[in-house]
């Protein structure tokens, strides 16, 4: 007998958190969330998405045993504004029985047909900074801290309950010795020259600040003709600064800007906290966060979370002024391997910046949908 329950209070937000951290106690590819921070992801007075979206969670229990868990998400800006109507759902984790996962969705679908949305897809989060896809290939890599993990049977789950496949992403890395500059060296002092373009550099993080709404505003203009993107208003910048911008060693945010100081490029780029949040257990105190500052300073994998360039300048080698401020950045941390974070499989111009690192693809991802 599954029953399923929707979230109401503080201790079952809790228990809906806490679950992945029994289904995948013995994985050891699992990367844990912080905890306070997904908390907050869900408090209503603390992200400003709310006031464009709603969510509601819901928790599956066979017995009195907890089972499974989703959240059910519409996005009221992709509804409206870009008449996507799509019911979002993510956070779905489940245990290896069908008719948990099944109860779960039927709850999404139900929720989607109540507003006249036309399709379900997911698992998604509110927005495109959140988390992507279920692992289809490539489950024994540790996760970075913005993916989720999940079991090998969760595409049978999906496939079960008459859901395909609706976008693909792919994951690539490559070692930092496959960075030649001779690649980019010649290109980006040249390109610097053509269009009077200079890098801007970073050793604190309050010296990055006054640029973050700009560097917000050019992700909205870089990702705008993306399939399903959808805008950060303003209220979420400060949001997303509060949530981000502290796991960012400065040094690793790189910015080109014009002759008249007008951003025209950027580039974030994540030191690798997958091994330092598995010592954490989700948790910063007491120890956890001596575990993340470590890593912020000393890890030698890196994350390249964004990369953006202005609409006028994509195509024009601006990229190139970006590798080359990385690449010395990189060779005086020693950094061993770059990583990147999932891209839409068709996303061809992405993925050509890339060619010269000879990157390897080792994990592939989907979300899934089906018409309501």
């Amino acid at each position: 007998m599954i029953t399923i329950k929707e979230v109401n209070g503080k201790r079952d937000l809790k228990a809906f958190i806490k679950f992945p951290f029994k289904l995948y106690k013995d994985s050891k590819y699992w990367t844990p969330p912080i905890i306070s921070q997904e908390l907050k992801t869900f408090d209503k007075t603390e992200n400003p998405v709310f006031k464009d979206a709603d969510a509601r969670l819901f928790l599956a229990y066979k017995g009195d045993k907890l089972v499974g868990r989703v959240a059910a998400i519409i996005n009221w800006l992709e509804v409206k504004d870009q008449h996507q109507k799509k019911m979002r759902f993510g956070w779905f984790d489940f245990v290896d029985d069908l008719n948990v996962s099944k109860a779960l969705l039927k709850k999404v679908e139900h929720i989607g047909k109540t507003h006249n949305l036309e399709y379900t897809e997911g698992p998604v989060g509110f927005s495109n900074l959140d988390k992507v896809g279920i692992i289809t290939d490539g489950y024994d890599t540790i996760t970075p801290m913005v993916t989720w993990y999940n079991h090998p049977y969760y595409i049978k789950h999906y496939e079960d309950a008459g859901y395909v496949k609706a976008k693909g992403y792919i994951e690539s890395r490559f070692p930092f010795s496959n960075v030649k500059p001779e690649f980019f060296f010649k290109a980006q002092e040249l390109i610097k020259r053509r269009y009077k373009l200079k890098a801007l550099k970073f050793s604190k993080t309050e010296d990055v600040m006054p640029y973050t709404d700009k560097m917000f505003d050019l992700f909205n203009e870089t990702y705008a003709s993306l399939s399903s993107f959808v805008a950060i208003t303003d209220i979420q910048k400060e949001y997303f600064k509060k949530k981000f911008i502290s796991f960012i060693n400065p040094e690793y945010i790189k910015f080109v800007v014009d002759k008249d100081d007008a951003l025209i490029g950027f580039a974030i780029v994540m030191p690798g906290y997958a091994n330092a949040l598995q010592k954490a257990k989700g948790k910063l105190f007491p120890f956890g966060f001596t575990h993340i500052l470590k890593a912020k300073k000393h890890s030698k994998d890196v994350m390249f979370y964004l990369i953006g360039i202005h609409p006028e300048y994509q195509n024009k080698g601006v990229h190139a002024v970006i590798f080359n401020e990385y690449y010395n950045t990189f060779t005086e941390k020693g950094i061993k391997m770059c990583y990147r974070t999932p891209e839409l499989e068709d996303n061809l111009a992405i993925q050509k910046i890339w060619k010269h690192f000879d990157p390897e693809v080792y994990r592939k991802r989907s979300t899934y949908k089906k018409k309501l």
